[in-house]
């Protein structure tokens, strides 16, 4: 195995922190991007292949963006809005979306000698546009309410849009893979998992369960195995735990 340094947004986070284990127990170098120091779980702060720095990727300043990917292989974004009123509705609205759209330009001008792998996370609530995803006409007009009145969600959709067309396939700097979980579940240990091209069920009337432990895992395999990056890169794989499979999940 080749040993990957990767950049974490969201680190502190409950899926984030279980990205960051997940990468250092694989033996990579993972670069930790949090506001505070202190939110990190003290067995991660003192692990010697942990770096981090303490800021946002809407407020450090250009140089210091641009330092933090210097020989990065990949940038794993798990940032969200919090919960409550005031991260539902609060500043920043595009707090995903400005982040990516900063990060990916930060990486263009860092000039690395190979595409940097930009994986990040969503949700089942997100379509994939450049797929023809079955969606009803009930479930149409809650994502479009959703849309209208949660800023988080917009907010999702515009960041994996970026990806999906700003960046596109044809960036000479950039690589990326949008995964999209379903309803998310405590726990650490991470158990079986199915991906898929498209959601297998409905994420607004029939949701699926996703462990936090297994998005963080397949978010780092995403990262740093060159085989299953090879089968995800410019998709937007849906996964749910297993337990909770539907009829029309692959085999």
């Amino acid at each position: 195995m080749t040993a990957r340094t990767i950049l974490v947004l969201g680190a502190t986070g409950a899926t984030g922190r279980r990205v960051v284990a997940e990468l250092l127990e694989r033996g990579h170098s993972v670069r930790a991007m949090v506001r505070s120091t202190s939110r990190l779980p003290a067995e991660l702060r003192a692990h010697p292949r942990l770096q981090v720095i303490e800021g946002s990727a809407l407020e450090l300043d250009r140089a210091t963006l641009t330092g933090s990917l210097a020989d990065c292989d990949a940038v794993v974004s798990c940032l969200g809005h919090r919960l409550g009123f005031r991260g539902v509705f609060g500043s920043p609205r595009r707090l995903v979306t400005e982040s990516v759209v900063r990060l990916c330009t930060a990486i263009e001008e860092s000039r690395q000698e190979s595409p940097v792998r930009f994986v990040l996370m969503s949700s089942a609530g997100v379509r994939n546009r450049g797929l023809e995803e079955r969606v009803s006409s009930a479930e149409r007009l809650v994502l479009l309410l959703l849309r209208l009145l949660l800023p988080p969600h917009a907010d999702n959709e515009q960041a994996a849009e970026y990806l999906h067309t700003g960046i596109g396939r044809d960036n000479a700097a950039i690589e990326w893979c949008v995964v999209r979980p379903d309803t998310l579940l405590e726990g650490d240990a991470a158990g079986d998992y199915d991906t898929h091209e498209s959601p297998t069920r409905s994420a607004i009337f029939n949701a699926g369960q996703t462990r936090r432990a297994q998005v963080a895992q397949f978010m780092a395999l995403l990262a740093t195995d060159d085989e299953l990056w090879g089968r995800w890169r410019f998709r937007m794989p849906v996964i749910y735990n297993r337990e909770n499979r539907g009829v029309h999940d692959d085999p």
